[in-house]
């Protein structure tokens, strides 16, 4: 069975999808993109807190389904530029701990939704 997670703490979704769904014990988290929920505005122009805004989002997310980054198992950050991946890198890692980090791979595609530079999805364990 599974349970839809939603929370006005982050972006409402752009198309037919959830922030999130829990299905069992895992909690499947739509990719997130650096977008403010409160104003709706993008934040654009400086990659760290671009970053920082899609992991305040992902963060607003496992909250609602009483999870921390703790329980996060896998990551998946897509970049329009791989020469951003040191700045990404540094805010990302500053919300785990390096012995229990999870699974991740960084990918560098051609275009993201409304064209910004960073997004990120998670799946996470209770």
């Amino acid at each position: 069975m599974k349970r839809i997670i939603n929370t006005v703490n982050a972006p409402a979704p752009i198309g037919p999808y959830n922030q999130a769904v829990l299905s069992g014990d895992i909690l499947y988290i739509s990719g997130q993109i650096p977008m403010d929920a409160t104003t709706g505005n993008l934040i654009e122009g400086d990659i760290k807190k671009e970053t920082q805004q899609c992991m305040g989002n992902l963060k607003a997310i496992l909250t609602e389904a009483e999870m921390t980054f703790e329980n996060v198992v896998k990551s998946s950050i897509f970049l329009n530029d791989m020469n951003q991946f040191s700045e990404v890198n540094e805010v990302y890692g500053a919300y785990f701990n390096t012995e229990t980090a999870p699974a991740r791979e960084t990918v560098e595609v051609a275009n993201l939704p409304k064209f910004v530079n960073v997004e990120i999805s998670m799946i996470a364990v209770k």
